[in-house]
């Protein structure tokens, strides 16, 4: 089989690689059909992830395998598997989880202890697992892991269910039923923003303002009824909940600053670069900050509930459709959000 690998700042290459194959009864072998860039893979193949700086302790070196958001079809099973079976259409989360040991119970699908920690696809971080650019994967808990798709969603819009559209579900479902009709500030730079946008207004956010130096975006986030800004100075006191999805501390600190008391503040940006927050501004308004990666295995199927609803469109926010064979010329150009279709999927 092929995986997408990425070799060098802005380089990625098909390279051979054996056949996956089951290693257990509780295993799964899957083909993404509908794959797509997180926001993170931006980063990666611009270089920001492997340049050894002092306070990067998680930089990698490549060859290795790209892409942890994919809908997939179930290509083989192991004899314990009981939730799919091959030919299902399945969401496959960004993480490696068992499902069984306390983090996994408890719903910290990101911290398994069953695997190194940080296992996930798409870059060797906790363990070499592959990545979902691949012809094939094997999935080691397909139990706990695989998420059947359900039969009235598109693989093409939901690609992303992975991690970026489950994760932006997260960022602000839970903030917006504890603070209904809350005022919402968006600080983003790609498809993070622009699903949280969709969602917000979608759960009844009073206002949303999207702020992206990129019109196209900003265009996209007035199609789902955002008010948005090019850039901002602090709205003192002016939001409920703030997302920040850019990477950037002075984005970041922009966010904090605009909350109301006890607002709170979720960081989804990969910070690669350092810097500094008005701690003290944060202090005296009380603010509660969260700087996460997504449990995200938790939190797909209320993301693809929501989906179902018709009350949102994740689908606008697809930049492009390409052929799975573009993927070494295609991925590294700067396109939103494309998704990459397997004409055998």
């Amino acid at each position: 089989m092929r995986e997408l690998t990425y070799v060098a700042r802005h380089t990625v290459e098909w390279r051979e690689a054996p056949d996956p194959e089951l290693r257990s009864d509780q295993e799964a072998i899957v083909a993404p059909v509908a794959a797509t860039s997180c926001d993170v893979d931006s980063a990666i193949l611009a270089g920001h992830a492997t340049r050894r700086q002092p306070h990067i302790k998680h930089s990698v070196d490549p060859p290795f395998a790209l892409g942890h958001e994919c809908v997939a079809r179930v290509v083989e099973t192991g004899d314990a598997v009981t939730t799919v079976t091959p030919g299902d259409l399945v969401v496959v989360p960004w993480s490696v989880n068992c499902g069984t040991c306390d983090h996994c119970r408890a719903g910290l699908t990101a911290h398994c202890t069953a695997v190194p920690h940080m296992a996930m696809y798409g870059a060797p971080i906790g363990g070499s697992w592959g990545g979902l650019f691949s012809d094939l994967v094997r999935v080691p808990w397909a139990d706990a892991m695989l998420v059947p798709l359900p039969a009235d969603l598109d693989p093409v819009a939901m690609a992303s269910a992975s991690d970026n559209w489950s994760l932006s579900w997260r960022l602000v479902a839970p903030h917006l039923k504890n603070r209904p009709g809350a005022r919402v500030l968006v600080v983003a730079r790609g498809s993070i923003g622009l699903y949280v946008c969709d969602i917000a207004r979608a759960l009844g956010a009073s206002e949303v303002l999207y702020v992206d130096p990129d019109p196209a975006h900003r265009e996209i986030a007035r199609g789902y009824g955002a008010a948005t800004a090019e850039t901002l100075e602090p709205v003192r006191h002016g939001f409920d909940i703030a997302v920040e999805a850019t990477g950037r501390v002075d984005q970041l600190a922009l966010a904090v600053r605009s909350l109301a008391p006890e607002g709170v503040c979720e960081s989804a940006g990969n910070h690669f670069r350092p810097g500094e927050l008005p701690l003290l501004d944060m202090y005296l308004t009380g603010v509660t900050l969260r700087i996460a990666r997504d449990n995200v295995r938790d939190h797909i199927p209320d993301a693809l509930d929501l989906a179902r609803s018709g009350a949102v469109d994740p689908a606008r926010v697809v930049s492009h459709v390409l052929d799975w064979e573009q993927l070494p010329n295609a991925l590294p150009e700067k396109h939103l959000k494309p998704v990459f279709v397997r004409a055998d999927g």
